[in-house]
């Protein structure tokens, strides 16, 4: 497993980080011993990264990830929750929940610390009512709760329009770095300039690439996820899963420090773990580019208008993120 610097923190991620949010049984329902080994078979592989949110199967998430790492050394990984958002339309940034957010999800995973806390999703409310949140996050700091801090969303003009007046130390970002988006490219002039820690997610872009076909409420659009399917299915004949050109092409940016991927199956997450070791087949990335290039950077809309300005697809985000 390799490591990166995460921006100012100086803190060393892998290059694979784990989400825990699969632990939330927010895509299929899961066996709670298998979920605990699954972040056991993470962590053996050198993993040393895992995010998750109070959101993530309404505090499931939290509660199973607690159970896993209760009796393993702190010092052995870096550990992400979130704040602010507890239900598909349920929002709230105050300080006074933001703190006491963090107490409830300190006791759910066993920790008195974590290495990072994002304010989740932040592009559902408006700029004045996510920003009460920031002042939290810097007492929280200060006492020694977490270690840094930052914002979460799925537009990338969010971060345009926060990282040049907010200080955060970290941002976390989903689905714009993948085969068939990689439009997180042109964030990393300003994340390098403000020396932002970056974490990227979802390296199969919530589902979209794979041979099952999308799930029903993913937001993408018909052609998006056509496309998708034609790609995955192009490697299948290949004798090759997608999924592991998509990890591999995912990590192999040095710009990019971590790409969260999330799985309650200890197998996968062991495969992922040596997928990313092997060689790209750079032929075949070659021909599924070629394939995803019509739809190449398209996203949807996700939450106020002012941060989708540059977005012309349509639907509705997942409510997984």
């Amino acid at each position: 497993m390799k490591y990166r610097k995460l921006g100012k923190t100086g803190l060393d991620v892998s290059v694979l980080s784990f989400g825990a949010s699969s632990l939330g049984s927010v895509f299929r329902e899961t066996n709670e011993e298998e979920a605990i080994r699954t972040v056991h078979s993470a962590l053996d592989a050198g993993i040393n990264y895992i995010d998750v949110s109070p959101y993530y199967g309404m505090t499931k998430a939290e509660t199973v990830l607690g159970k896993a790492i209760k009796e393993l050394p702190r010092d052995q990984f870096l550990l992400s929750t979130k704040a602010g958002r507890y239900g598909v339309d349920n929002f709230d940034f105050s300080e006074s929940r933001i703190i006491s957010s963090l107490e409830e999800s300190l006791q759910r995973l066993n920790t008195d610390y974590v290495d990072f806390m994002f304010l989740h999703d932040i592009e559902f409310v408006s700029p004045e009512h996510a920003a009460q949140g920031i002042p939290a996050l810097q007492k929280l700091k200060e006492q020694g709760k977490i270690r840094h801090y930052g914002i979460s969303g799925l537009p990338l003009q969010l971060f345009e329009k926060w990282l040049p007046h907010t200080e955060v130390d970290v941002i976390l970002s989903y689905c714009h770095y993948s085969l068939n988006d990689t439009s997180l490219l042109g964030l990393l002039p300003l994340i390098e300039q403000h020396n932002v820690g970056l974490v990227s997610a979802s390296p199969l872009s919530m589902g979209l690439l794979g041979t099952r076909g999308t799930p029903d409420w993913h937001p993408a659009s018909g052609e998006l996820k056509a496309a998708c399917l034609r790609a995955a299915e192009h490697c299948a004949a290949q004798g090759t899963d997608i999924a592991k050109l998509a990890m591999q092409f995912a990590v192999a940016n040095e710009q990019i420090p971590t790409m969260l991927v999330s799985t309650a199956n200890p197998e996968n997450i062991r495969r992922n773990a040596a997928w990313i070791e092997e060689p790209i087949d750079e032929q075949l990335l070659k021909e599924v580019l070629e394939l995803l290039a019509p739809v190449a950077d398209e996203s949807w809309i996700s939450g106020l208008p002012e941060y989708n300005e540059k977005i012309s697809g349509g639907g509705q985000r997942s409510a997984t993120s």
